[in-house]
This record gives C-alpha cells, structure tokens and sequence, in this order.
C-alpha cells in the first residue's frame, strides 16, 4: 500500500530504511516528544522495522518524494497500545518526523494523506490523536487536519492531550 500527497509518500517500512530511521529516531528531539526511546544502534533502528513497524500494516513511513529518503513515520496504533481510551469505532493515530523537517508542514500532509486512507480504505471517521503537553507543534498539524482538543491527561507520569476527530476531515 502507497499513499501519495504533493511532497511525500506513504509506504510501507523495509529493513533497508534502518539506516534512515535511525537517523532521525536516534535524535533526543524527537524521541522525548514522541514517548519513546532513542535508538541507540542502526540494529534497533532494524529490530522497531521488524518487529513493530512491519507486523502493523497502517504503520507506513514518511517519505519525501524529492529523496526517496524516510524522515518519519504514520499510522494507526495496533489495538491495545493506545495511549487512552479508544470507542469501539474509533482508532489512535501516532505520527513523528525526523528533526530537520519540522515546521515544514510534511506531517500536516502525511496526516490529511493517512486520514483520506482511513476514511476511503478503512471507513472509519472517528480518530483520536495523544500528544505530549509539551508538544505544541503536534498539537498544531491535529488541529490543522481537523481534530479537537477533548482533554488533558496523565499516562505514566507523562502530561498529556487528547484530540479527537469525528466525521469528515476539512
């Protein structure tokens, strides 16, 4: 599955992008931001594609048309990994990109491009996004794409937001 906008590409993750992600998902930035660990060898950068990232077909990475590089990575959360409560009809989405790309408005693209997937392909509307609290930037392309602030929360001692999309997208 690929999914095409003006700058990037959805795709599917490969081993060979382990260097790419470990790139970008080795930088304290955005691994603070994202809730994750930062990778510390291209093998873990291998073992997250293999392990976590292939197994979930909605995890598609971010890739930038002009490059065929990867810089982050979309998608919907697998059943169970949520970071709050989710409806019946209702899936998380998690989204990151790689440092030297913020503020470019490539994750605003990417979640409008992913949005048309789960509406079209998936039929679902109903969406939920987590953020950091201290996450303003992520918090903006939710908003940008049409999610509503719902609440504050607190998920392992993390300061957190809830955002929530029902219906169609702007």
């Amino acid at each position: 599955m690929v999914i095409e906008s003006r700058r990037v590409r959805l795709r599917g993750w490969r081993l060979e992008d382990a260097e790419a992600l470990f790139r970008y998902a080795s930088d304290c930035r955005v691994s603070e931001l994202a809730l994750w660990p930062a990778h510390s060898s291209v093998e873990m950068s291998r073992d997250v594609i293999r392990e976590v990232f292939i197994p979930n077909p909605h995890n598609f990475a971010i890739v930038l048309k002009a490059t065929d590089e990867p810089v982050g990575c979309i998608g919907l959360v697998p059943s169970g990994g949520e970071h709050c409560e989710v409806g019946a009809d209702e899936m998380e989405v998690g989204y990151w990109i790689g440092y030297p790309y913020w503020g470019k408005g490539l994750t605003t693209e990417a979640l409008l491009a992913l949005l048309d997937y789960c509406r079209d392909e998936l039929h679902l509307t109903r969406l939920v996004i987590t953020t950091d609290s201290r996450n303003v930037a992520s918090q903006r392309v939710a908003e940008k794409c049409g999610f509503r602030f719902e609440k504050d929360y607190v998920l392992d001692g993390t300061a957190g937001k809830i955002y929530r999309l029902h219906g169609q997208r702007p």
